[in-house]
């Protein structure tokens, strides 16, 4: 069975009903996929393999995911550290970094800095909506991420990929392939270019709507938000 995904065109629009239609605010979407890229972290690199993770954060939705994230991971008992360069003026990203700051958690200025003492990485820079340049401050970062052998997980995305297309055929971000990708709501088409290990995390999606969006909701155990799938969207 095929892999079915979204388009960005209708990955943008799927947001736009969950919060129309669907009575989602942009508060509880991004909880919820902060916490499903939390559950990830939490699976793939325990506890015992290294608490310091590196949160990479954008100026948008993917990294206000990175944000949340690094929340739950900071509870969970990892030692999480903030690389967030251009914060945002909204509201609601201010308030997910006041909670950081109240749990004492640092934020960075110098990512390759940072990457030399850290045991995890989370790319949440850039999500389905990139498209064109990665502009400054970010060059440096994709290029560390393409050259680090520390363990990365990209959110939605890996940064600096087009959303249809993957990675870009030369240049910056062409050589960059995260070890796990956390795909949120749905599977974007760029997966087929990926080749790590592969989440998804959408269970707040209804049937109704992953009907409407020609999508299937894999079955998700327990207090699992997250669910592991093969290439062929097989559940593992």
């Amino acid at each position: 069975m095929a892999l079915k995904t979204l388009s960005a065109k209708a990955a943008a629009a799927l947001d736009k009903e969950l919060m129309s239609t669907g009575a989602f605010s942009i508060d509880q979407l991004m909880e919820l996929a902060g916490l499903s890229v939390s559950q990830v972290i939490y699976r793939v690199h325990p506890l015992d393999k290294g608490s310091r993770v590196l949160v990479a954060c954008g100026p948008g939705n993917n990294g206000g995911d990175g944000l949340v994230a690094a929340r739950h991971l900071r509870h969970y008992g990892y030692q999480p550290t903030i690389y967030y360069p251009k914060r945002s003026k909204n509201e609601l990203y201010q308030r997910l970094a006041k909670q950081l700051e109240d749990l004492e958690v640092p934020f960075v200025e110098d990512f390759s800095s940072a990457v030399k003492s850290t045991d995890h990485i989370v790319d949440a820079i850039f999500g389905f909506s990139f498209s064109g340049e990665v502009r400054e401050p970010f060059p440096a970062v994709i290029k560390a991420l393409e050259e680090t052998n520390i363990p990365v997980t990209s959110v939605d995305a890996p940064s600096s990929w087009n959303i249809e297309d993957g990675p870009p055929k030369s240049g910056l971000g062409s050589s960059f392939m995260p070890d796990f990708l956390v795909s949120l709501t749905a599977p974007k088409p760029l997966v087929k270019h990926f080749k790590g290990r592969h989440f998804v995390g959408g269970r707040f999606v209804s049937p109704s709507i992953a009907k409407k969006y020609d999508f299937e909701v894999p079955k998700y155990e327990g207090l699992d938000q997250i669910v592991e799938i093969s290439p062929n969207g097989q559940k593992l």
